[in-house]
């Protein structure tokens, strides 16, 4: 009995696993908007009924592949993650490992970080697997608070409000001068892979690789953390 529990198990995670990347090609070619559970069990040579046994709507296919999404894209930057080394060149490490998964997935990139698709709703499910960069960039800047500590800018009287209530939710150990940066510097990190990825830089940047890496340092810097080259500021 499990010996044929087991097979059934790896079966379905086969099929599962083959309905996915028939989507992710759909995704490439068609684009999110467009993605249909007939037509990947057509590719696949199921019946329509059979897919649904694995995902009841296309908008339970759309969440397991944007999880899928963005578990690679953290397990990518958690494992440029040197934390033995300094904060600023952790900082950098995780924003070129965003940079380059973005660069080696463009169309998962896409679905994660691009157009909204018409008419679905991410669930809460997706947040845990969203929140791995994130989550990462605030444990350097906690680290760096920690130990030489922030050298980030002060805050306006008007912004300070805000800026508490954002650091309660997100990390109240930091500085709120340093928590309103980090929301910040994810939103322009994100920004600046997409510019690049979707074309927005053509003709204007040409060496992208030093650019990403001067401009995710100025990012850095705003958040508090020094560069070892520059050292503390005076």
């Amino acid at each position: 009995m499990s010996t044929t529990h087991g097979a059934r198990a790896r079966a379905r995670i086969e099929v599962t696993a083959a309905i996915k990347d028939e989507a992710r090609r759909q995704l490439a070619a068609e684009g999110a908007a467009r993605l249909s559970l007939r037509a990947v069990a057509r590719e696949l040579g199921m019946v329509s009924s059979a897919l649904y046994r694995y995902f009841p709507s296309r908008d339970d296919l759309l969440t397991a592949l944007i999880i899928d999404a963005y578990d690679s894209l953290g397990e990518r930057a958690e494992a440029a993650h040197e934390p033995t080394a300094d904060p600023f060149g952790r900082w950098i490490a995780v924003c070129e490992a965003v940079r380059g998964w973005a660069l080696d997935h463009p169309h998962e990139y896409a679905l994660i970080y691009g157009s909204p698709v018409p008419g679905y709703t991410a669930p809460d499910t997706t947040v845990p697997p969203a929140a791995r960069v994130g989550l990462l960039l605030i444990g350097i800047a906690r680290d760096a608070h920690h130990g030489s500590g922030l050298a980030g800018p002060s805050l306006p009287s008007e912004l300070r409000p805000e800026a508490e209530r954002i650091t309660a939710d997100l990390a109240p150990d930091l500085p709120p001068e340093a928590v309103t940066a980090l929301v910040a510097a994810w939103a322009q990190l994100y920004g600046l892979v997409g510019f690049e990825l979707f074309g927005q830089f053509h003709r204007v940047v040409e060496d992208r690789e030093v650019f990403f890496r001067h401009a995710v340092g100025q990012l850095a810097q705003g958040v508090g953390l020094v560069s070892p080259q520059r050292g503390p500021a005076s």
